[in-house]
């Protein structure tokens, strides 16, 4: 979704009031230490007046004063940075909270389709770059704000005509420069953020293929690929810096000319009689030692683009609605059958299920077979309430899957997909995942019915044995018993199996068919496969051809 710039500040602001206190004081400390800072100079005119023979305030006291000036901005621009980060680092731990809950309720439907590499870029470095926003942007653009009052109201106490000067000083450096630089940024940051995503994607895709490319002699095709989109980006961020070197250029030469109007103006009023001497060194050094503020905002005018593209793609997870809400509130659902009745669905326009109706009688194994894109997946994905049915109805135990607890239904089905995901964590808290509190003698014993214990136990580590990025350390058919376990340990009522046995010798696939039919007295099994051996145990096998159940 494509936001205006100020309404991605404002949400991303939003954020920030359960930490107001701490901004609120990085703000007044700010301000007082860019006051210090700038009166020290103020004081340091004094002092030369002073010994021009135009004492204002004496020597003496404007040296203390500068001496005391320079400690507290010192002590003050550390606390200040101190609050930002601490607010920086806060607010990003509390945003990929949010983030990571935002995926948990979109999942698994609209992630499904979803560039993995570009959600990891998100995840990591968009949220990273907002640490800039949090940390440099929110209480500079106050601090300027709070400080060019106080710093026209001081000049303007010389003369009114030179705190007009002043304030068209702050507001072209500190609110026209960064807006024609934004301006004239255009989308750079917007694109920069994308294409980073789709080199992230990309890195990722060729880790995973890396085996493939090898065996194929792919390598330099590949690497030429990477080089396109890296050189794409460098040229991106190449702009970029030419645009922010053109920002610091025009900000010093705005800020010299608006020091040299100063000067004349108040060298003129002095000729004049209008004010002192003195009048002429205060305004001028109290002007050119005043910008400090403002410049930090004149800076922000490029480095915020790519900030600003961070947070809409960050905002875009956020906001994102879920395909599926999880279900509270309902009472509880003891499981005694399932039952498709007439379901319809399609993902986008093309359809994939039409008028499919199954009945899943408790304690029994239901088959559905059928050729690759048939459907026969999508139908337990439904039964999982991933996605909605668009006509017709899924029900388990009499009530339709949107009128059960999402925890309730997960509680009652074990899905086992084609493709088993393991975490780079040991085995034996991989199968932990399907139940935390589990015993060692609980998922021996499924693991048993999995036949995938021998295997474990023949490891150097057994149950400890830590698993490969991606399960890459074990093979298809390992994984897709670990994950036949997981279901058992999970201990459902219903056991949705999707090609259970595809990556399987038939010797273990006789073994698993065994556990399952021992199973089916308190198990009731949804088995989809194009095997004519595992269909051997259904009960009842259904067809699925074309979206039809014949």
């Amino acid at each position: 979704m494509k936001r205006s710039h100020f309404k991605v500040m404002a949400r991303l602001i939003g954020l920030v009031k359960p930490l107001s206190g701490y901004m609120l004081l990085a703000i007044i400390m700010g301000l007082i230490g860019h006051l210090c800072a700038a009166f020290i100079t103020i004081f340091g005119g004094y002092a030369l007046l002073d010994a021009l023979g135009k004492p204002a305030i004496g020597m003496g006291i404007a040296f203390t004063c500068m001496a005391v000036f320079s400690i507290a901005r010192a002590g003050l621009r550390y606390g200040e940075q101190a609050c930002n980060h601490f607010i920086a680092f806060k607010l990003l731990a509390l945003i990929r909270d949010k983030v990571f809950g935002a995926l948990r309720r979109l999942c698994p439907a609209k992630l499904e389709g979803r560039d993995k590499g570009d959600l990891i870029s998100v995840i990591t470095s968009d949220i990273e770059l907002l640490e800039v926003f949090y940390a440099h942007t929110i209480s500079p653009i106050a601090i300027a704000a709070l400080f060019s009052v106080i710093m026209v109201g001081f000049i303007g106490g010389v003369h009114p005509l030179l705190g007009a000067v002043a304030a068209a000083a702050y507001a072209v450096v500190g609110i026209a420069v960064p807006l024609f630089i934004s301006k004239m940024s255009g989308e750079d940051g917007a694109r920069f953020r994308r294409k980073s995503g789709e080199l992230s994607s990309f890195v990722l895709c060729s880790l995973r293929g890396l085996n493939e490319t090898i065996q194929y002699g792919q390598g330099e095709r590949r690497f030429q690929q990477m080089q396109r989109h890296t050189a794409g980006l460098a040229a991106d961020e190449e702009r970029m810096k030419r645009v922010t070197g053109r920002n610091i250029a025009i900000t010093n030469s705005i800020i010299l000319l608006f020091d040299l109007t100063m000067l004349l103006l108040s060298a003129l009023l002095c000729q004049q009689g209008v004010i002192g001497f003195e009048g002429v060194v205060i305004a001028t050094l109290a002007l050119m030692s005043s910008f400090g503020p403002v410049v930090a905002l004149a800076n922000l005018g490029s480095t915020l683009q790519s900030t600003f593209a961070a947070g809409n793609r960050v905002l875009d997870i956020l906001e994102e609605s879920p395909v599926v809400e999880d279900v509270t509130g309902q009472p509880e659902t003891i499981f005694t059958g399932a039952k498709a009745e007439n379901v319809t669905f399609a993902y986008g326009d093309e359809t994939i299920l039409q008028n499919v109706s199954v009945g899943v009688p408790k304690g029994s194994v239901i088959g559905i077979n059928g050729r690759s894109g048939s459907g026969k997946s999508t139908l337990l994905k439904l039964m999982m309430r991933f996605w909605r049915v668009q006509q017709g109805a899924i029900s388990l135990s009499g009530r339709s899957v949107d009128a059960i607890n999402t925890a309730d239904l997960r509680s009652m089905e074990a899905f086992v997909t084609q493709d088993t995901h393991l975490f780079h964590s040991s085995i034996a808290e991989n199968l932990r995942i399907a139940k935390p509190d589990a015993t060692q003698a609980e998922i021996e014993a499924a693991c048993r019915k999995a036949s995938v214990h021998d295997f474990i136990t023949r490891l150097p580590q057994g149950y400890d044995t830590p698993v490969a990025e991606l399960g890459d350390s074990l093979s298809g058919g390992e994984r897709q018993r670990i994950g036949l376990a997981r279901a058992f340990l999970h201990d459902a009522p219903l056991l949705l199996l999707d090609e259970p046995t595809s990556n399987l010798d038939s010797l273990n696939e006789a073994v698993i068919l065994r556990s399952l039919r021992e199973e089916r007295a308190d198990k009731t099994v949804v088995l989809v496969s194009h095997r004519k051996s595992t269909m051997g145990i259904a009960d009842k096998v259904y067809s699925v051809e074309h979206g039809r159940v014949s």
